[in-house]
């Protein structure tokens, strides 16, 4: 994709979030996109909500369970940008209208003391570096049609990625843990919907191990002269499928002794 293609690839994606219209898919537009352009797009919609005022808070991670890059026919997570005004408070109500087709995953979050960046860091580097840990529920959103009307056509990971990774909030648990006071393998947690147990997993759905997750993360950026900074939060990636949050309905995800999220629509 050309500069001008990008940009207006993004200003594309910031118009559908702004009118809760969905825009259709990059990839059926710009047939020859590449992850590359993916992730170019997504960082020129990161920067004009900078230049709106948005503040970067951290990352997310996408796409690591074996089940979802099967689906889509990939082999590799993918990733997006955090800010400030996607961060909700546990057991917050999300106000209507605020997103257009959002759904809810499970995942341990991790909150960083130091910054991480290099092809060559470590997975005791990537623990070191940790402040502590949390539970955590993503909302993802997609400003992407998820099929083509006319074709039938799902999306696919370019469209994913350059979506911001359909990144649209978080909510943090209130609990605080060290992070080698679990292993957060077998962390688990019990999703539910309205008082129905939707969703159950583990940690270890996440590549094996959330850290795991951060240290792919670490290296993705390296690519493309990035870093995590201290102070960073990071989605590790979910361990559940996505549980669809239609207006009215109520998540409480059960992490045992790990803690507890809850939020509403």
């Amino acid at each position: 994709m050309s500069p001008d293609q990008i940009d207006a690839a993004a200003a594309m994606l910031l118009q559908a979030e702004l009118t809760g219209r969905q825009c259709g898919l990059l990839s059926l537009l710009y047939p020859a996109i590449t992850l590359d352009d993916a992730y170019a797009v997504q960082a020129a919609l990161v920067a004009r909500k900078q230049a709106a005022g948005g503040r970067v808070i951290g990352w997310k991670i996408g796409l690591t369970s074996r089940a979802m890059q099967t689906a889509l026919n990939i082999t590799t997570p993918d990733s997006g940008v955090l800010l400030a005004d996607m961060l909700f408070a546990d057991g917050a109500a999300i106000p209507p209208g605020r997103f257009i087709q959002p759904r809810i995953e499970a995942e341990i979050a991790f909150v960083m003391k130091a910054p991480l960046a290099g092809a060559q860091v470590t997975r005791d580097e990537v623990l070191a570096a940790t402040d502590y840990v949390a539970p955590s529920l993503e909302i993802l959103d997609t400003r992407i049609l998820r099929a083509d009307p006319a074709t039938g056509r799902a999306r696919v990971i370019f469209d994913t990625v350059s979506d911001n990774a359909a990144n649209a909030g978080i909510v943090l648990g209130p609990q605080r843990h060290a992070v080698e006071a679990f292993d957060l393998r077998w962390i688990g947690a019990i999703v539910s919907r309205d008082g129905v147990v939707e969703e159950t997993g583990l940690g270890a759905g996440v590549l094996n191990d959330p850290v795991t997750g951060i240290l792919w993360l670490v290296h993705r950026l390296a690519r493309y002269g990035q870093g995590i900074a201290a102070g960073d939060i990071l989605l590790s990636g979910s361990f559940i499928r996505p549980i669809e949050a239609p207006p009215g309905s109520r998540f409480a995800a059960d992490f045992g002794p790990f803690g507890h999220v809850s939020l509403s629509f």
